[in-house]
């Protein structure tokens, strides 16, 4: 079983997710049990923009009020999600469009944000509290691939936006998924973001975590804490891939090569 997560770059650009489309159904052609999380914080906020609802940002977090997270979800569960299942099911793939939401898979509970002491409110913006994997692995054995949408219900009742990244290492790790994808636009996680060959090809869970606050900024803290996640629940291997290269994933999981930067607890 594998999990891959999709965003960024993969979902705006046309050419960037028709490739991953047709290497998505070349793999589950050859009987690979793949799963799908995707975000969407471009199309967010292009809708918020369509809409005229301003976005107000904490400490890099969009704050989410109740008018704020109908869009959210309609932009994630409806707009990204139904677009790639349509893609894949053209493409021969028995897609299923869920979110964390359905039948009750994901349990969020209410993000908590403290900065420089303060403790701020963020809205309906939640972390993973408990996972039920029932519905994806009925899915997955039944031949469909899901794809999935990371808007789940918190343990209030209320309707929580997750981070597509901590959400995928969350499921990747319940499942005890033989692999964890990242996809993004880089090659992989760089000891040097302006060197493009400084990748760091294999690390261990102990080295990632030292290389917070120095190598591991921005938009790649998240995606190396679902990675972490995904290990510590016991994932084999957790990788961070260019998805915008031809026939990444199709190397990784056709060919066995070495692809963008790999995490596992046997690394060296």
């Amino acid at each position: 079983m594998i999990l891959i997560k999709i965003g960024g770059n993969a979902l705006t650009d046309p050419k960037t997710k028709q490739l991953i489309i047709s290497q998505v159904a070349e793999l589950h052609r050859q009987d690979h049990m793949l799963i799908i999380v995707h975000g969407g914080g471009i199309e967010i906020a292009q809708l918020l923009d369509d809409v005229g609802v301003n976005s107000e940002f904490i400490g890099g977090h969009r704050k989410t009020d109740a008018r704020s997270m109908t869009y959210v979800e309609m932009a994630l569960s409806g707009m990204v999600n139904k677009e790639l299942i349509g893609l894949l099911n053209h493409a021969g793939v028995k897609a299923v469009g869920i979110s964390g939401k359905d039948a009750g898979m994901v349990k969020a509970k209410k993000r908590s944000h403290v900065e420089n002491g303060k403790e701020f409110d963020l809205g309906f913006v939640g972390d993973v509290s408990v996972v039920d994997t029932s519905l994806v692995q009925t899915l997955t054995e039944a031949g469909y691939l899901p794809v999935i949408s990371p808007v789940s219900i918190g343990e209030d009742g209320q309707t929580y936006n997750i981070n597509a990244d901590m959400f995928a290492g969350h499921l990747a790790g319940s499942l005890q998924a033989d692999k964890f994808i990242a996809l993004t636009n880089i090659d992989g996680l760089l000891r040097d973001v302006d060197d493009p060959g400084s990748i760091i090809r294999e690390l261990s869970p102990a080295e990632a975590r030292s290389l917070f606050g120095s190598v591991i900024q921005g938009g790649m803290i998240p995606k190396i804490e679902a990675c972490l996640i995904a290990i510590e629940k016991g994932v084999h291997s957790a990788h961070i891939i260019n998805g915008t290269k031809k026939g990444s994933l199709l190397r990784i999981l056709k060919e066995n090569e070495q692809e963008g930067t790999i995490i596992t607890k046997n690394s060296n």
